[in-house]
């Protein structure tokens, strides 16, 4: 595939309208419909101002739904999970081919195959329309991840779904979803299946001080040799908390952890930037002891992460189906585990 010439990334840096408050889920999925139009003509006139060299977007987590705030996993999944094939992707799908953009984010997402529970998915359309990624999130507090029900996962999907990368004219392109920037094992397994530029769907603590999540971007570039777009919501709202308490952050990186372009608070276009793949190579192929990744002694560090204890298949049951956990089990679980790692001798008591 040949690679197209510099191009510029966008980290559209829109708000969150939430649908916890609606009454029902037609209230909810007229809202989300309404939430993904006000994207589509806000990517419309950003690519009218910046320019036609426009060819990626990426949109901050919850930019259609918000996130659960105490409800259900069945209420939630009735209320804001996208189908794998439904009309929000369809309604996304053509903003990307009418702006010809590639156009990343993040969504609650229904499997058939693992029809009781949600996923949170991050995913890549290509600038004709197709869904060509699906990441899910692997690392989450309060939702299930593929871990939960590791072995039907691979079975139904194999590793390379888990750690997707897609071959484009942009470059290989790879998600990392909001927190999960905070651990390096996902971004080194997605580099070491060729990703350049890692598309970071996320809704963070907006400061004008270092964050750790904004301390970890520019880490993830520099380890990687790789790109970072990272679009963080412009304002929470219909939500009880605060409205700005995530909002600004986006940023975009380059190789050497330097940014290239980063928002203000508030909704925003400003932080896009220039993106050349082909100067990256001619990097990523030169010796010396910044190239992380040809001197990674990987049988060491999988030998050091062997006793990691979060254990998988947690949500499969004995018949080898699959269960809904009530929202308190998944902070139970963290107790257990730590309780675990205690035993082990993994942490220290206090």
């Amino acid at each position: 595939m040949s690679l197209a010439p510099a191009w510029r990334a966008l980290a559209l840096q829109t708000a969150c309208h939430a649908v916890n408050g609606c009454a029902d889920v037609a209230e909810a999925r007229a809202r989300i419909a309404r939430n993904i139009e006000r994207i589509g003509h806000q990517i419309r006139a950003a690519k009218g101002f910046i320019g036609p060299d426009v060819k990626l977007v990426v949109l901050p987590e919850y930019f259609a739904t918000g996130f659960p705030l105490g409800e259900p996993l069945p209420a939630w999944t009735q209320k804001a999970a996208f189908d794998i094939d439904g009309p929000e992707y369809q309604r996304l799908a053509r903003i990307a081919s009418d702006h010809g953009v590639y156009l990343s984010g993040n969504a609650y997402e229904r499997d058939p195959h693992f029809a009781p529970l949600y996923f949170q998915t991050s995913f890549v359309i290509d600038d004709a329309g197709r869904l060509i990624l699906r990441y899910r999130r692997l690392v989450s507090l309060y939702a299930p991840s593929p871990v939960d029900v590791w072995d039907a996962y691979l079975e139904r999907y194999g590793l390379d779904a888990v750690f997707p990368v897609a071959e484009t004219p942009l470059g290989r392109l790879a998600c990392i979803a909001s927190e999960e920037i905070l651990y390096p094992e996902i971004a080194r397994a997605l580099a070491l299946r060729g990703a350049e530029v890692f598309l970071h769907s996320t809704s963070e603590v907006g400061s004008p001080e270092l964050t750790p999540k904004d301390i970890a971007k520019r880490a993830r570039a520099v380890e990687n040799l790789a790109f970072v777009v990272s679009a963080n919501s412009g304002g929470m709202f219909d939500v009880p908390f605060p409205g700005a308490s995530t909002d600004g952050m986006s940023k975009i990186f380059d190789d050497g952890g330097r940014v290239l372009a980063a928002a203000g608070y508030g909704e925003s276009m400003v932080a896009h930037a220039e993106i050349d793949v082909a100067a990256l190579r001619r990097r990523r192929v030169k010796p010396g002891m910044a190239h992380t990744l040809s001197r990674l002694p990987q049988v060491a560090i999988t030998a050091g992460l062997a006793p990691a204890p979060l254990e998988a298949n947690w949500l499969r049951t004995a018949d080898g189906g699959t269960r809904v956990p009530e929202r308190p089990e998944f902070a139970q679980r963290q107790r257990a585990v730590i309780q675990a790692m205690l035993a082990a001798g993994q942490l220290a008591p206090p």
